[in-house]
């Protein structure tokens, strides 16, 4: 089957779970801003976790297919289809995602997946390195995808109960916990609402709002590793939130972490959004993550009847 991107949208690449096992050697993981929205996505086409599918940016691509195709689109709510439910494409049929009404990236998983290669065991997308994907870069109108013709049953009109979904918000509190510097800022982080800035991107979610000074004036630090969530604070004292394409070391403090199950309320976060940070203790963020990862197993059983 081949997908024609006939309109890219503004930012359209393809990423899966991220590229695992090679931070030691300088690689990103890269991979889906919102793992939870591509896993799902994924789960409601009868694919494994982990597939490649289209994340979409703000503004969503348009794409004719030759064959039908079931797909499913998860995360942000765009305009030309509904979020969180499979839908089959007929042959020679169109599929547009306008504009984002609410959150700021979703997934389009298609049934069988895409037909590329896997780079460094993903085939997610580093675009600063020009690496997987789809020719190591964002889509272009006019490209064409490639994906094995499969079309699996299925029964009646249903979408996922949206009370497993992450805590989506254009204000949401999200929740830390503390960092290596945490008390060289004392408890400004915690005591501040922070707005999301323009420049913010893959590789990092930029925040501007009360100015966080190092206390004492400490001196410069031996860079250290860092990971999607590490909340640094540069010189200018605006935090900033590592995210999927971030680099693997840094020498900015490094004041919290933002926990793995809230990492999807940030990557669903547009410039103007808020945010305030919550500290959470270790026990606590393990815990939850358990929970999430039960709800997707439960999740995944119930889908797979749907597929029998």
């Amino acid at each position: 089957m081949e997908i024609k991107i006939l309109r890219s949208g503004m930012l359209t690449t393809i990423q899966d779970l991220g590229r695992r096992g090679h931070r030691a050697e300088g690689v990103p993981w890269s991979g889906a801003m919102d793992g939870f929205a591509l896993r799902v996505a994924n789960l409601l086409v009868g694919n494994p976790e982990d597939t490649a599918a289209l994340e979409c940016t703000l503004l969503g691509p348009e794409l004719v297919f030759s064959t039908a195709a079931l797909v499913a689109v998860a995360g942000a709510e765009f305009e030309g289809m509904e979020s969180w439910h499979p839908q089959v494409i007929a042959a020679g049929g169109r599929l547009k995602l306008g504009a984002a009404r609410r959150g700021c990236r979703a997934y389009l998983a298609v049934a069988g997946g895409f037909d590329l290669p896997r780079v460094l065991g993903s085939c997610s997308t580093y675009l600063r390195a020009g690496l997987g994907g789809f020719a190591g870069r964002a889509l272009r109108d006019g490209d064409v995808l490639q994906a094995p013709e499969i079309m699996r049953p299925m029964a009646g009109h249903w979408r996922v109960d949206a009370r497993i979904f992450p805590a989506y918000a254009p204000a949401p509190t999200v929740r830390v916990v503390r960092g290596a510097q945490a008390d060289e800022f004392g408890g400004v982080l915690f005591d501040s609402e922070f707005k999301i800035m323009a420049q913010s991107d893959r590789m990092g979610v930029r925040l501007g709002g009360r100015r966080l000074a190092r206390i004492g004036g400490a001196a410069e630090l031996v860079s250290s590793a860092v990971a999607p969530g590490t909340v640094q604070i540069p010189p200018d004292g605006q935090p900033i939130i590592l995210m999927a394409d971030a680099q693997t070391i840094g020498g900015y403090p490094q004041a919290a972490h933002v926990i793995s199950t809230d990492l999807p309320l940030v990557a669903q976060l547009r410039p103007g959004d808020e945010l305030k940070f919550a500290e959470v203790p270790l026990n606590e963020a393990h815990q939850l993550a358990l929970e999430r990862e039960r709800t997707l197993a439960i999740l995944r059983e119930g889908l797979a009847q749907k597929f029998r």
